[in-house]
């Protein structure tokens, strides 16, 4: 399977480094790269590619609103995006993934993460850039964020499917969880699975936010 990637980037210097890191592996082929938010709306919708790369300070319209039209609540045909950028603002983390970000990088993030952000938005995964990751779970141990009500999981989570979300909110991918936990890979998606419905969780990206606001870091 060869994975169609569009970049969305006002700079062409960093639409070029993209598409060389992305086209130098033999499953990736970048389909299309625009300079604007208005451009990279049009050409989703026209090619489908399998992601969008976005940045979030576009002309025309943001990458943010860019992300919410193409994979926001309600869309129904959403594509997948990772918004890739140089503004790591915790309003912009949390809007991405509330707009349903497939993934959040910082562009200093390395080619191989890249390629990797890339594969797991594909497969249903995502991730985030590890000093976000920390920092957000900094956040939320200083302020003792609760999980609301209106948050309760359907159905208990397991205390295996706690280890796997525990794991999932730190940013590991369901190989690295596999390893920590000794669990096979398809025993851990099924335990994913199994705690995205109970959540109501569209994504991974959402089982981890839920798991971060949940406190269950702090345990």
């Amino acid at each position: 399977m060869t994975i169609r990637v569009l970049i969305a980037d006002d700079q062409e210097m960093v639409r070029v480094g993209f598409r060389m890191i992305l086209e130098a592996q033999p499953d990736i082929e970048v389909v299309a790269d625009v300079p604007d938010g208005i451009s990279a709306v049009q050409q989703a919708r026209q090619l489908r590619p399998d992601v969008c790369l976005m940045d979030i300070r576009m002309p025309g319209i943001d990458g943010l609103e860019v992300t919410k039209q193409l994979c926001g609540p309600g869309v129904t045909d959403p594509i997948k995006v990772v918004v890739v950028t140089t503004f790591d603002l915790d309003e912009y983390v949390h809007t991405a993934l509330g707009y349903g970000a497939s993934g959040f990088l910082l562009k200093d993030a390395g080619p191989a993460l890249l390629v990797e952000a890339v594969r797991a938005a594909v497969r249903g995964d995502a991730l985030i850039s590890p000093q976000i990751t920390v920092r957000m779970l900094e956040h939320f141990n200083k302020t003792g964020t609760g999980k609301p009500k209106s948050e309760q999981p359907s159905e208990p989570l397991t205390d295996r499917e706690l280890d796997v979300v525990r794991a999932a909110a730190r940013g590991l991918t369901n190989t690295e969880i596999g390893a920590e936990l000794f669990l096979s890979l398809s025993t851990v998606k099924t335990h994913l699975a199994s705690v995205q419905a109970k959540l109501g969780a569209r994504n991974r990206v959402e089982i981890a936010a839920w798991a971060w606001r949940a406190g269950l870091l702090n345990e």
